[in-house]
């Protein structure tokens, strides 16, 4: 497994890129409300990446081995839709979760970041599994060092959401990430402590747990890329790209809008 070290000036380029694309999160915020489609959302995130950042939205074409092309710019995964879900003119209504995941290219470099958007008044499970989800996000995070390694992270997340009842997606992970939308290494959200490679200062990768209100069981739809629930359970999903530092981590994929981290 080949693993890229950045150089600074590669983590530079990195570091604008994920800002960029926290601001695009940051942007769509007051356009998710009920009535609105997410077909409108994808074209308000695509214009503002093309239009005013002067950018490229990495999914719009995306076609890596055995897919057909990716057709839209932003990624929409509604309520039991766990990821890759495709844009459309279903409107979203009140009550409904939804992950929007937006990578921008900027320079040749990738940013990668996703996050929960609650459409009017939630349920209480559903803000319940979106908030563990956040939380579990960072408990992975704050599982990077140089000298650890990468299944103290998946270990890290897996046992704070399996206690609650939750599940961990295992078909799908976190990756290396750079001038490269996907690099190596995989980053498992599950995990057992002191396993896969160790971690050096200078990689950069997502961390970006899936996880479900029911069971891991997933199903992949007809247009070859939404991948739900099988059991129809609602599913969240927070992301985001790191850089592994001499002191630790830095969180490449922030902006004012962001959420700030939880309390340790």
């Amino acid at each position: 497994m080949s693993v890229s070290i950045k150089t600074p000036q590669e983590i530079e380029k990195m570091r604008i890129a994920g800002r960029l694309t926290s601001e695009v999160l940051d942007y769509i915020a007051p356009f998710v409300k009920a009535g609105v489609t997410t077909n409108e959302l994808d074209k308000l995130c695509h214009d503002y990446i093309v239009d005013v950042q002067h950018a490229i939205p990495a999914p719009l074409n995306y076609a890596p081995g055995g897919h057909t092309p990716y057709p839209k710019s932003i990624c929409t995964s509604i309520n039991h839709q766990i990821c890759h879900g495709i844009p459309g003119d279903k409107a979203l209504k009140n009550g409904d979760i939804v992950n929007i995941d937006v990578t921008v290219i900027k320079d040749g470099y990738h940013g990668d970041s996703s996050r929960m958007y609650m459409v009017g008044e939630p349920s209480i499970q559903a803000r319940r599994l979106c908030e563990t989800t956040w939380l579990a996000l960072w408990r992975g995070i704050r599982a990077v060092k140089p000298g650890a390694y990468l299944g103290d992270i998946g270990h890290a997340i897996q046992s704070f959401v399996e206690p609650m009842g939750y599940s961990v997606v295992r078909e799908f992970c976190g990756h290396g990430i750079g001038s490269r939308f996907h690099e190596e290494p995989q980053v498992l959200h599950y995990g057992r402590p002191k396993t896969g490679i160790k971690l050096e200062v200078g990689m950069t990768f997502t961390i970006e747990p899936m996880i479900n209100a029911g069971k891991k069981d997933i199903k992949q739809l007809g247009d070859g890329w939404t991948v739900v629930t099988k059991d129809h359970s609602l599913s969240a999903q927070y992301e985001h790209t790191i850089l592994v530092t001499e002191s630790g981590y830095e969180v490449l994929t922030v902006s004012d809008g962001c959420p700030p981290p939880p309390s340790p």
